[in-house]
């Protein structure tokens, strides 16, 4: 695995007028970095996690049918493991997501029990501010974005996804589908993963850089920062929103191979609007016909890759 370097940048110095050249550079020739100094400890995440992993293992099938959403285009609450397939949204395979993800966002949640809502919504609401944070200073960063529409585009509609990547089966090892997770860009505006490592030191996931893969490690006391499709649309094509696949791992690899991943999507509102044909001239997959496009109908098309796909198993 090529090794490139991958900058970690200190919040509390950017606050303060530090790195914006490194910053720059991060998001306009990377399109991700790592957050260091960003407010929250590795103790902060735990309980969120925890929480997920609870429903995830020891919940009973009716408690988990109870949280499955029976609306077909958003994620909310408990997807149940190999729901999605990355893979078909992409159009490259037909092979599911090896994992299993509980999702909130500002509305139509569902949870578990009241205490679950108390602990997911104060992580949420953290994660929130931070993405909104972040956004603002990666977009400012680039000089190509008008700040006066800043605050309407991150009055935003996120989505919180923890998912669980379980230790693979023999039949998902890396020499029979070398994939977890199919190779995407997020439809964001910035996405945080704060990951927790496989116990065997495998490294999951990795991100295309310079045209090789490179590994993106569990850095302590850091959050995974990449830039969504959105920031490329909004400044220009300056920003760049990076592949990132999530990797299977070998088979002598095989057993401890087990992590999570707290993932916080940055949306801009459905109604946001944008040219369809200066999408594709930065490099953007959009396929829709009309000369302009909302994100709500961007977004909508992979719902619809899932459900109208003979082989989906998404519910």
């Amino acid at each position: 695995m090529t090794r490139i370097g991958v900058s970690a940048i200190s919040l509390a110095e950017l606050r303060q007028g530090l790195h914006q050249e490194e910053l720059r550079k991060c998001a306009t020739e990377m399109g991700l970095f790592y957050l260091t100094e960003y407010g929250m400890s590795e103790e902060d995440h735990r309980p969120a996690r925890e929480a997920a992993m609870d429903v995830f293992e020891r919940s009973t099938p009716e408690g988990k049918q109870a949280v499955i959403t029976k609306i077909g285009n958003i994620r909310r609450g408990f997807s149940e493991l190999e729901a999605e397939s990355t893979a078909l949204v992409t159009n490259i395979g037909e092979y599911s997501d090896y994992s299993m993800c509980f999702s909130m966002g500002i509305s139509h949640n569902l949870f578990p029990s009241p205490r679950f809502e108390e602990i997911w919504t104060d992580y949420f609401n953290c994660l929130y501010r931070l993405a909104q944070e972040t956004a603002r200073l990666v977009l400012k960063s680039t000089g190509t974005y008008d700040c006066g529409n800043m605050e309407a585009l991150l009055d935003s509609d996120p989505v919180l996804r923890l998912r669980y990547f379980p230790e693979v089966p023999k039949h998902r090892i890396a020499e029979l589908v070398p994939l977890r997770m199919a190779p995407h860009y997020d439809l964001s505006i910035v996405t945080l993963i704060h990951q927790t490592p496989c116990a065997n030191g495998f490294v999951s996931l990795q991100a295309k850089i310079a045209g090789e893969m490179v590994d993106l490690p569990v850095v302590p006391d850091a959050v995974l920062v990449l830039c969504g499709a959105v920031a490329t649309l909004v400044t220009q094509g300056a920003v760049l929103a990076p592949r990132h696949h999530v990797a299977a791992p070998p088979a002598n690899m095989r057993v401890g191979s087990g992590r999570t991943s707290s993932v916080f999507f940055l949306r801009p509102r459905p109604t946001f609007t944008f040219s369809v044909a200066k999408a594709r001239e930065y490099g953007l997959d959009v396929s829709l016909a009309a000369d302009t496009a909302t994100f709500g109908e961007w977004i909508g098309t992979n719902y619809t890759a899932l459900h109208t796909h003979p082989t989906s198993r998404t519910p």
